[in-house]
């Protein structure tokens, strides 16, 4: 049985994410959380929580201190979200778990509320409505692999009942103002770096009537940030702000083309910088005066500098994934840190990894997603969309993306069958470096091969599609880009044959 991607279960209600699987994966975790398993599911770091803080909640035990754990079961907007909570739910209290039902609230809010307990989140994040999807928590970081196989077997075990006297409870809570409360706390802590010699009076300066446009998608950003930003000063206006699961506004996906109504009115002067979420409220898009859309790994090195600078730290580390760009490996060494890799899809297991060597973790992310260490151990847009705001406010975005080296970027994808994927990577592990003998080449992840100049190609096998894909950053990244799909084609011809 294959439930789990990297983000969880995702898929269509009628025929994979349904209320009977629901009910089934309800029971697993409920079991699992019984026997105080500790083999993944638990959090590797030494605290993924504020370091000034301690977790809050009905159950301040971990799992496995208390006979009857408490799981925190949550959902987005979607219109299946209700029936399939109410699955999870009646799953869990049959397997003597206590349920904690908090309702509709952004994913980063469910994986707050998990501190010191577990959570269930009902959510496909910016998947079509038509899809749901369930993530599982501990401690307020996802599951690792190792747990999410546990509870893989013990569905297809088909979990039993506990006995008659020892099911569960159900009670409800309300997690959004405790969760709203301590990111705005946290981001009015968050000090941006002092401008230099060098910044002019326009860069440099504080812009005290910052306006910022925030479109919610019709998703659960709508009762986070906005409410959030607001609290810090800022003049807030709020786009497609109403929760509906059918996502009328837009697609719940933020893209160029999905926000074009938020690039429209920024680049109308409505809002000095525009925000976009997917619908789940952990994704974050950023829209400039212009109405463009600023580069996600441009955000990612802006923030990851910012955090290294910030953090008094003696080994900062930024965790990130192979395809991101080396501008920010740029901008992390400018600070005086160090980046580590990880696969896409496993920034916990990078950030576990990084700690258990010694390292300490100032940030970490990939596209579109940011792990705020300092704070909490789970992806959140809604803080990304706090400390941003608290740094343009300082600085002025103009300030914060001169030092980034944005060279042009392109992705592509070579049809590659899913039997053939490993055979080919095995042989593109030479045939790529003997391509472009210049490089440096790592294979841990795929194939990355950098530069002299720092631009940089990465092919790796998607995990969801059948294709191979090329990742170039480069100043001529056309001519990049279609050489290495060449190789990558002729070593599918190859294994194909």
């Amino acid at each position: 049985m294959d439930l789990f991607g990297t983000a969880g279960i995702r898929g269509g209600v009628t025929d994979r994410v349904t209320t009977d699987l629901a009910v089934q994966v309800g029971r697993a975790v409920g079991q699992h959380a019984r026997t105080a398993d500790t083999d993944g599911a638990t959090p590797t770091g030494e605290d993924e929580t504020r370091e000034d803080e301690t977790p809050t909640g009905e159950d301040e035990t971990p799992t496995g201190e208390d006979e009857t754990p408490t799981v925190v079961v949550g959902r987005d907007g979607r219109t299946t979200g209700a029936s399939l909570a109410a699955a999870v739910e009646a799953g869990l209290t049959a397997a003597g778990a206590r349920v904690v039902r908090v309702g509709q609230v952004p994913t980063p809010a469910l994986a707050h509320a998990s501190r010191g307990r577990r959570g269930v989140m009902l959510t496909a994040s910016h998947n079509p409505p038509t899809d749901n999807g369930i993530k599982l928590f501990v401690d307020g970081v996802e599951y690792g692999e190792t747990a999410e196989r546990e509870i893989e077997s013990r569905v297809a075990a088909d979990p039993d009942h506990a006995t008659w006297d020892a099911w569960g409870t159900s009670t409800t809570a309300d997690v959004l103002d405790d969760y709203r409360r301590d990111v705005v706390a946290y981001a009015r802590q968050f000090g941006a770096a002092p401008p230099t010699a060098d910044d002019s009076a326009e860069q440099a300066g504080p812009r005290s009537e910052l306006r910022v446009a925030v479109d919610c998608g019709n998703g659960m950003a709508a009762h986070a940030t906005p409410q959030v930003l607001r609290e810090l000063g800022v003049d807030v206006v709020a786009l497609n702000a109403n929760v509906d699961g059918h996502f009328p506004g837009r697609e719940s996906k933020p893209t160029a083309a999905s926000l074009t109504d938020l690039r429209s009115f920024v680049a109308d002067g409505g809002a000095d910088v525009g925000i976009g979420h997917d619908g789940d409220a952990d994704r974050i898009v950023l829209v400039d005066s212009d109405g463009e859309l600023v580069h996600e790994d441009t955000v990612v090195a802006i923030l990851a500098e910012a955090y290294v600078r910030e953090r008094d730290l003696s080994d900062p580390v930024v965790v990130t994934t192979p395809n991101a760009s080396g501008r920010i490996d740029e901008r992390v060494a400018a600070a005086g840190g160090r980046t580590e890799r990880v696969a896409l899809g496993y920034l916990h297991d990078g950030i576990a990894a990084v700690r258990a060597n010694g390292g300490e973790v100032a940030f970490a992310a990939e596209p579109w997603k940011h792990v705020h260490t300092a704070f909490g151990g789970w992806i959140d847009g809604v803080t990304s969309a706090a400390v941003l705001v608290r740094l343009v406010a300082e600085e002025g975005l103009g300030a914060l993306r001169a030092p980034v080296t944005e060279r042009p970027y392109r992705k592509q994808s070579v049809p590659c069958p899913d039997e053939a994927k490993t055979t080919v990577m095995e042989r593109l592990e030479t045939a790529l470096p003997d391509a472009f003998p210049t490089t440096d080449a790592e294979t841990e992840y795929g194939v990355r091969l950098t530069f002299p100049d720092e631009s940089w190609l990465l092919v790796r096998p998607s995990g969801t599609e059948p294709y191979v894909r090329v990742y170039a950053e480069s100043d001529d990244v056309d001519a990049l880009v279609g050489e290495a799909a060449a190789v990558v084609e002729r070593a599918v011809d190859a294994v194909s044959a």
